[in-house]
């Protein structure tokens, strides 16, 4: 069977298991990883960036290489390719994790229960929830959900559909690494600074690719466009501020402006100033655009190794 059609069939096999799925609740892949990189970090970390470089290497070098040693394995079989394709892919998306608990979240604050909200958000975010109301909860799901469609899934896509296998392992392994080390604390500003710009580089195609099917799928293409070229650029991050942007745009709301992380006060840009504040309905209409926009993903994954295949033949 052909590559592209081993992708093809995996991807999809994987995305409808996740969707029925889930993720587990013990024996996760990828806590199975965080827990062998915090062992290699153990043994690794310096106060410095080369020391912090070897074991991003390792890390990310080990995972890829795990995934090239399985895929070249099942190579010979056409069902054994797609079942491990299939396989990697429902370990690494988080798509239905992410949809679920932005719904808890949003059910709690359609219910006006805004201290359940506040002790589920944790689960899906690092704000501070005693610093926000309702509005302001519902607003950091929203960000939250624009941001991870991205990181759990299109991104995750991407990299299959250029790499296979060792593609799928090597993105979901750099961003758990980012998530581990790479934050700007005073362990890990050195430490971390490899993993955190590998993370920038790995995630950029999925981010742009997002932004654009964000715009495509959502209900104001125009706006979402708009938001994207007008105010992305303002935004820290390189990578959210393409997404987070063009999906205020696509829904028609402000996202961004002052945020508050384990006690750390950050001002950043307003996102879409023209669109209007987020309101609690808002989270179930993140969700279904993240959920097009993953379904969108797949079909552009698909196209694309499939046309890639073509011009090789």
């Amino acid at each position: 069977m052909r590559a592209d059609r081993v992708f093809a069939y995996g991807a999809a096999a994987g995305l409808i298991g996740d969707l029925l799925l889930g993720d587990p609740r013990r024996g996760h892949p990828v806590a199975a990883f965080g827990r062998a990189a915090g062992a290699v970090e153990r043994v690794l970390w310096r106060d410095h960036r080369g020391w912090g470089a070897l074991h991003t290497a390792v890390c990310v070098g080990g995972a890829v290489g795990l995934g090239a040693v399985a895929e070249n394995a099942v190579r010979p079989s056409r069902t054994a390719s797609v079942a491990l394709t299939a396989a990697a892919t429902w370990a690494v998306v988080g798509g239905t994790s992410l949809v679920r608990e932005a719904r808890v979240i949003g059910r709690a604050l359609e219910a006006g229960d805004v201290e359940a909200a506040r002790d589920r958000l944790p689960h899906l975010c690092g704000r501070d929830p005693q610093a926000l109301d309702a509005d302001g909860i519902a607003r950091a799901v929203v960000e939250s959900v624009a941001e991870n469609t991205s990181d759990a899934v299109v991104g995750a896509l991407v990299w299959g559909a250029v790499a296979g296998v060792p593609g799928l392992l090597g993105f979901r392994a750099v961003n758990t690494l980012d998530a581990m080390v790479g934050h700007r604390s005073v362990t890990y500003r050195r430490f971390g600074w490899a993993s955190a710009r590998l993370d920038d580089l790995a995630g950029w195609p999925g981010a742009r690719l997002t932004a654009v099917l964000a715009a495509l799928a959502g209900d104001s293409p125009r706006g979402a466009v708009r938001a994207w070229r007008e105010d992305a650029p303002k935004h820290p991050s390189p990578n959210a501020g393409p997404v987070e942007a063009s999906f205020a745009g696509a829904l028609g709301v402000r996202l961004g402006g002052t945020l508050s992380y384990a006690g750390r006060v950050e001002h950043r840009p307003v996102l879409n100033r023209q669109g209007r504040a987020v309101a609690t309905y808002d989270v179930e209409r993140a969700v279904r655009l993240s959920r097009r926009v993953g379904l969108l993903a797949l079909g552009a994954g698909v196209a694309a190794r499939a046309f890639a295949k073509g011009r090789t033949a």
